[in-house]
């Protein structure tokens, strides 16, 4: 197994104990608890090569280390995991957007430094979204750290190849979307790259080609899955439950969200993140 270790500037307002925090507490693929302040600790699928790699990023003022260990390419794992976490983006103008709409004001202050964080790749956002049809959250998780469990490697989600060749028990067709996701991330039709560096609602015009994927999950995949930073969530009913109450009934989430730009993901998931702590 090889390591490697990766320094990178992050611009912009960043607190990797305040995105822990909210990562542990997100249901798809929450982190495991009792993690040391100041460092994050997890394992995923490189997109790269269906390698699985483990990272540890810990924060030293503006500057995110990351310890990589792996069989893999860990160039593009240390590019994956910048990516997901979201210190890829330069921030610096984020705080702009608080002073401009003071809902988002309140939220940036009740949430320090969080950078969207939650799904390793595309791949898994997909995954996620086939499980969590029509059942509950916590049984979709449940099944996720099954299937992990049962055929994943070391914590890291199965590959796309062994999750195409798995005959699952699953409820509904989720079994046979599970395959038309494994088979679309096989092809690179879910290649998280190549998905972020898209127009965002040309991405998500895009996934909808995968069976099973309809417009809520497509918009997962890319604005949660590829962390595309600047886009709207337009078939998230509580987003938009969360607007009416903040706002008022008479705002619509694409109305209020053009003060936003260019981080309008970012101010979604604010607005979600701070009503789920009420």
């Amino acid at each position: 197994m090889s390591t490697h270790t990766v320094r990178r500037e992050v611009l912009g307002p960043w607190s990797l104990d305040t995105s822990r925090e909210f990562w542990e507490g997100f249901t798809p693929a929450a982190l495991d608890t009792g993690q040391k302040t100041g460092t994050l600790s997890t394992v995923f699928r490189v997109d790269a090569d269906w390698s699985a790699a483990q990272v540890t990023v810990t924060q030293r003022g503006p500057v995110a280390e990351l310890s990589l260990s792996g069989d893999g390419d860990l160039d593009s794992a240390a590019a994956q995991t910048a990516r997901f976490l979201a210190l890829d983006v330069d921030a610096r103008d984020w705080p702009g957007v608080g002073d401009r709409d003071v809902v988002i004001g309140r939220a940036q202050q009740a949430l320090p430094g969080l950078r969207p964080c939650g799904f390793h790749s595309a791949y898994e956002a997909a995954a996620w979204s086939v499980l969590s049809q029509r059942i509950r959250m916590a049984q979709a998780a449940a099944l996720r750290q099954r299937i992990t469990d049962s055929h994943g490697d070391d914590g890291a989600f199965p590959t796309p190849e062994r999750l195409a060749t798995l005959d699952l028990e699953l409820p509904g067709r989720k079994a046979e979307y599970l395959h038309a996701v494994a088979d679309a991330a096989l092809d690179g039709r879910l290649d998280t790259a190549r998905l972020r560096a898209m127009a965002p609602e040309d991405a998500i015009e895009s996934v909808q080609s995968i069976t099973g994927i309809g417009p809520f999950a497509a918009e997962l995949i890319v604005l949660r899955g590829a962390n595309a930073p600047d886009a709207v969530p337009t078939h998230e009913k509580r987003l938009n439950a969360v607007v009416t109450e903040l706002y008022g009934p008479d705002r619509s989430v694409t109305e209020v969200s053009e003060l936003w730009r260019p981080f309008r993901t970012w101010a979604s998931v604010y607005l979600r993140a701070g009503a789920e702590r009420h």
